[in-house]
């Protein structure tokens, strides 16, 4: 009866001993169990059945006030004959019910993939029958001509795998709100003599965090009967305080292209409706310090790092970025963690919508914009970066001249930049050979800028020591050979246009 109690009913029977209150559930549970191996004083005895009985109020019995309702007499005691059956029978944990009863109402989350076609069994609660940490509880149903026929006759999704399939849907025992599907310890499902896959652990890429199991739907449609031959699915569970039920469902499985035929047919969001709400954010405060002229959103998807084929977001977000919709229904078919890309808040199926007006902006813009602002009157400008301008400042800037070959020999031998050299070295005047002496530029009669561009400070020295005191013949024979720069090649002026 202590295992069957809620939180409300532990505290206050533990309150109404002299006991903490306080903790989780399982630290709750086990301090009652404590209480009542300790000391099983009449007083406790009293407040346990009465916090039982306003809990289960049609209980009545030795064997009633030891189970919640609807787990009713030994299995050994009935038998499984077609009468039993017919009268609607079935059995859990290996004990028959003659009528099948919800373990207090539970109730599971509806999944995008599964769209549920009937109940073959309700959400019903697994009982351990000892105290042992590993369990045996037993359910057994029949599928009806219709439902085997729907089963046979359905698609296959892929090799093996049918649109119509019955599963097996486990999760917490709580009556609050609905029910995300969640394994037990240890679980292992068998039908009819089989064991059927329950998928595996997810590897963590984070260091210290343990693998996460995907708690999804078992498929066990491919060890049934499909007749009239009874069913019989076996699951192995820990018991190690938490109460889980188990339900079985005929459902139609949709892929993520199913979803998305779904998703533009019933949910985009039109081009009109996106203006009005980029100008619902971008209006002027007059309460605000800061004032926001432009809201940028990145064409490429959060998820792969690619350019947006089909933008996608949450109306519940409050920002605009979007991800692309096929990659992340694929990713959630795989993978369903249902989680929005950008800001990490639920994003559940129905609460996705297409977003029209970036839509229309990815055709009119070209595959090497990667990022837009919206502007406050609803419109909006790409922008490009910051290489993209560079090369268009410099394609807008740069003048336009005729190219000259420098390199095309002349009557005496030599290039119009070597016969300034030539000039530059035999007189020390004229504006040709100041610019030799100098480095600085000369007018070439082309009407060019010619510029000696291997001039260095070296050489400068050079120059100023040929044109200083060179009475001295003795000390400059005996001195080293003057440097001629830092190139190995003859000093040569270009024309620079």
């Amino acid at each position: 009866m202590v295992k069957s109690f809620r939180v409300s009913d532990l505290q206050t029977l533990l309150a109404s001993m002299g006991r903490s209150k306080s903790g989780l559930k399982q630290d709750l549970v086990g301090r009652a169990l404590r209480l009542v191996q300790t000391e099983y004083s009449p007083e406790l005895l009293k407040n346990v059945r009465q916090l039982y009985e306003s809990r289960f109020p049609k209980t009545s019995g030795w064997l009633a006030a030891r189970r919640p309702e609807g787990v009713p007499v030994p299995y050994s005691s009935l038998s499984s004959s077609p009468t039993a059956t017919s009268q609607g029978a079935d059995y859990l944990n290996g004990i028959s019910k003659p009528i099948p009863t919800p373990a207090a109402e539970v109730k599971l989350v509806p999944l995008p993939f599964y769209q549920t076609l009937e109940t073959l069994l309700p959400p019903t609660e697994l009982i351990a029958q000892n105290n042992e940490k590993l369990q045996d509880s037993q359910c057994i149903f029949e599928l009806t001509p219709n439902q085997a026929d729907q089963i046979r006759n359905a698609s296959e999704l892929r090799p093996g795998i049918r649109s119509i399939q019955v599963v097996l849907r486990i999760c917490y025992t709580d009556s609050i709100g609905v029910q995300e599907d969640q394994y037990p310890p240890n679980i292992a499902v068998k039908v009819n003599q089989s064991y059927c896959h329950v998928p595996g652990y997810y590897p963590s890429n984070k260091p210290g965090v343990e693998p996460r199991r995907p708690c999804r739907p078992v498929n066990i449609t491919p060890w049934l009967h499909l007749s009239n031959v009874t069913n019989r699915v076996t699951i192995t569970w820990g018991n190690f305080g938490k109460r889980y039920s188990v339900a079985v469902y005929l459902v139609r499985v949709f892929t993520a292209a199913d979803l998305f035929s779904q998703l533009k047919l019933c949910s985009v969001e039109s081009a009109e409706r996106c203006r009005e709400r980029i100008q619902d954010k971008l209006r002027f405060d007059p309460e605000s310090e800061i004032a926001t002229t432009g809201l940028r959103v990145s064409l490429i998807c959060p998820l792969v790092k690619m350019r947006l084929g089909v933008p996608c977001r949450v109306l519940t977000c409050a920002h605009l970025q979007c991800f692309d919709a096929v990659f992340f229904l694929q990713m959630n078919e795989k993978k369903p963690t249902w989680t929005c890309p950008v800001c990490d808040k639920p994003a559940p199926f129905e609460l996705l919508t297409i977003d029209g007006l970036l839509s229309e902006i990815l055709k009119e813009t070209s595959e090497d914009i990667e990022e837009i602002e919206y502007l406050t009157d609803g419109s909006w400008r790409p922008i490009r970066d910051d290489k993209e301008r560079e090369r268009e400042r410099e394609r807008s800037n740069t003048p336009e001249y005729p190219v000259v070959d420098i390199c095309i020999p002349e009557a005496n031998g030599h290039s119009p930049a070597h016969s300034s050299t030539s000039l530059t070295g035999k007189s020390g005047s004229g504006s040709a050979g100041m610019a030799g002496v100098t480095g600085g530029p000369a007018v070439a009669p082309g009407g060019g800028v010619v510029v000696d561009l291997t001039l260095d400070s070296s050489s400068e020295e050079e120059g100023g020591g040929a044109g200083g005191d060179s009475e001295d013949t003795e000390d400059s024979a005996d001195s080293p050979a003057p440097k001629r720069g830092r190139y190995n090649y003859d000093k040569d002026l270009v024309t620079a246009y």
